[in-house]
């Protein structure tokens, strides 16, 4: 009989090859993501990145046969409470062993970014989370209980890799319906991320980004949406001589242009939009402190009467470039939309403890992480390493004696359209040449000369 694979059964094989890979278990003491007694804190936290190609809840999953010889329930729990474990530092040498591997298989001039977005992780069930938030929901506008999930990603266009998140709580004590637990060790990890729940937008960014540029991850441009693009964020990206792209809200800031201040309008209204192009133009301005920006006005697709601005800090790119930079942006948003519908982000695990908020999210920016690893290997053939430079070789090696063929064909139509003695003085001069190549191109063109 043919032994029968079901689905769960490859993904778990191509989980276990990205483990090996990607040196995930090393990674995971090097954050200090380890267990004393019992089962080990690798085989725990596989066992939770493969949950969800299961198809079943973790009730579910221990209830049937497969369930039978893994840990009970309590040890899962007990590995997503641990504040002792450095999350943050895992994620950030997780993503960097990633963005490292893929920046090998693409060029130089090929545009890496940071991209910086808040997404809503909610709770709208819960009553006594650990610094759970009424929070603002950008698409239903409304105030919803939850956290605001600060996250920092890089893309090269091809793939995104998250590299940082804040589980935001509010600065405001009233918007808050619980408190950190006074049992918390202070010297902890866990300690540490309670800390930063409570800290504002602009500074969570800085810091993530601070800390994202000093592992070493490479970048030439950050994206950032209308809520992060503005001054006191532009100045702060270009002391890490980060160039900003961000869309630019119409309210009342005002740009310096020819000595003169004006509004996003007035500025729109000195240029003339073309019916071909969705680019409308664009215009080098100053702001208050003397950046000098550059504005591209483009037209909105949704509402073609009304536009959008762009805002950069890089004046050598194109209007053009511009926009297409600032539409990887949009990796991000895949990510939030895949996270919360496929990998099932806040709806896996539903405990108190903001430890395990914070582990459940990484575990699942983790899943997503690895899914993006095996895609490239299995899309981009570069990564077939030695193999894909020697097929390259090869091929160069066919178009070079495929050329001279074609070359030596000429040369014997030339000789049979000469007279017989110069016939023989082109047969000698080539015959001397071939000579004074090396071994194997002698033997090629003795080849070559031969079929023609």
């Amino acid at each position: 009989m043919i032994h029968q694979h079901d689905l769960s059964e490859k993904n778990n094989l191509e989980i276990s090859r990205a483990f090996k890979a990607l040196k995930i278990n090393k990674i995971l003491r090097f954050a200090n993501i380890r267990k004393s007694e019992g089962f080990s804190a690798a085989y725990l936290f596989q066992l939770l990145i493969i949950l969800v190609f299961e198809n079943k809840n973790l009730y579910r999953l221990l209830d049937s046969a497969k369930g039978k010889d893994r840990p009970q329930k309590d040890s899962y729990y007990r590995f997503l409470k641990q504040p002792t474990f450095a999350w943050r530092r895992f994620l950030a040498a997780l993503s960097l062993n990633v963005i490292q591997s893929f920046t090998g298989l693409t060029s130089d001039k090929r545009v890496k970014v940071l991209i910086v977005d808040d997404s809503l992780f909610s709770r709208s069930r819960s009553k006594k989370v650990e610094l759970l938030a009424r929070v603002f929901d950008h698409v239903t506008g409304k105030m919803v209980k939850g956290f605001s999930m600060l996250t920092l990603g890089w893309s090269d266009g091809h793939s995104f890799v998250p590299v940082d998140f804040d589980m935001l709580s509010s600065v405001q004590d009233k918007l808050r319906l619980s408190e950190i637990d006074e049992r918390i060790d202070k010297r902890t990890h866990g300690f540490k991320r309670r800390q930063d729940a409570l800290q504002q937008r602009p500074d969570s960014v800085y810091k993530m980004v601070k800390s994202a540029l000093e592992s070493g991850i490479l970048a030439d441009y950050i994206l950032m949406d209308s809520w992060f693009t503005n001054e006191p964020m532009i100045k702060r990206m270009l002391d890490f001589d980060l160039d900003v792209i961000g869309m630019v809200k119409n309210q009342k800031q005002r740009y310096e242009f020819g000595g003169v201040w004006y509004s996003l309008p007035e500025l729109r209204g000195k240029l003339k939009a073309s019916d071909f192009n969705d680019v409308i133009g664009q215009i080098h301005v100053k702001t208050k402190s003397g950046i000098k920006v550059k504005l591209v006005f483009i037209k909105n697709r949704n509402k073609r009467k009304e536009w959008l601005a762009l805002l950069c800090t890089d004046m050598a790119i194109t209007a053009a470039e511009v926009v297409r930079i600032y539409g990887m942006r949009w990796d991000i948003e895949v990510f939030f939309k895949a996270s919360k519908s496929l990998l099932k982000l806040a709806k896996e695990f539903q405990g108190r403890s903001f430890d395990m908020t914070i582990a459940h999210t990484t575990i699942v920016f983790t899943r997503f992480i690895i899914l993006q690893w095996i895609h490239r290997q299995h899309t981009d053939h570069r990564t077939f390493g030695e193999l894909f430079y020697d097929f390259c070789d090869e091929v160069k090696q066919v178009d070079f004696v495929d050329s001279l063929k074609s070359l030596l064909e000429i040369i014997s139509e030339i000789k049979n359209s000469v007279s017989q003695q110069a016939n023989k003085l082109v047969l000698r001069l080539l015959d001397n040449w071939i000579q004074t190549q090396p071994s194997h191109i002698r033997h090629l063109l003795g080849l070559l000369v031969c079929e023609s």
